[in-house]
């Protein structure tokens, strides 16, 4: 795939979607960092329905840290992998309450040193709630990158490297929410939705449907 046609994807999807955001609820850096946290293995809408009932309750790193493992985890029990997720969570609010004064951090090394963070959160983090240019490649964009010929490869890794390079500088803030949202409501891994896709003819997926 050349780099007109990158962008001409790129121009198509910030014209349908010129504000493009996580759909995780969140009202501060701190909200989002523990959604994103339960997000791993779980739908947002999923973690929506805990955090609506959670934040109301605690939404600062004291306040979580307070409830302890037994208390946030009556919260988040019908996520997956719940146990594992309130246990880094309660240690990653005593980080931030003892090292970082309550704050979340803006550095990726000090947010991937934190309990359940690990670099595609802290990408998310970095892109959602400081502003910088980040790509953090979930399924949805592993399989689109791959699928439409955007930027091909064998591990998240090797497609995030190579949408770094490969994404135009003046869409790289939003390049990851929409190539989420893509993945998530159109380019879905099952049966892609070809008709409805704004650039099904820019795409190089051989097993289009229509």
């Amino acid at each position: 795939m050349n780099a007109a046609k990158r962008r001409e994807i790129f121009l198509r999807l910030q014209a349908a979607n010129p504000h493009p955001t996580t759909e995780l609820e969140h009202k501060s850096d701190f909200e989002l960092l523990v959604a994103v946290i339960l997000s791993a293995q779980a739908t947002d809408k999923s973690v929506n329905i805990a955090t609506r009932e959670l934040f109301p309750v605690a939404d600062t790193p004291q306040k979580i840290f307070d409830l302890g493992e037994d208390g946030l985890r009556e919260y988040v029990q019908r996520i997956g992998l719940y146990q594992t997720k309130s246990k880094h969570i309660i240690q990653m609010c005593r980080i931030l309450l003892e090292q970082h004064g309550g704050a979340v951090p803006q550095m990726r090394e000090a947010l991937e040193a934190l309990p359940g963070v690990g670099r595609k959160t802290a990408n998310v983090i970095l892109n959602t709630a400081f502003g910088q240019p980040t790509i953090a490649v979930d399924t949805h964009i592993f399989r689109i990158s791959n699928r439409i010929g955007l930027a091909p490869g064998k591990d998240v890794a090797e497609v995030e490297k190579k949408l770094m390079k490969f994404v135009p500088k003046e869409f790289m803030q939003d390049a990851h929410h929409w190539l989420i949202l893509h993945g998530r409501y159109v380019c879905v891994a099952r049966k892609p939705k070809c008709g409805e896709c704004c650039i099904q003819d820019l795409c190089e997926f051989k097993g289009k449907v229509f």
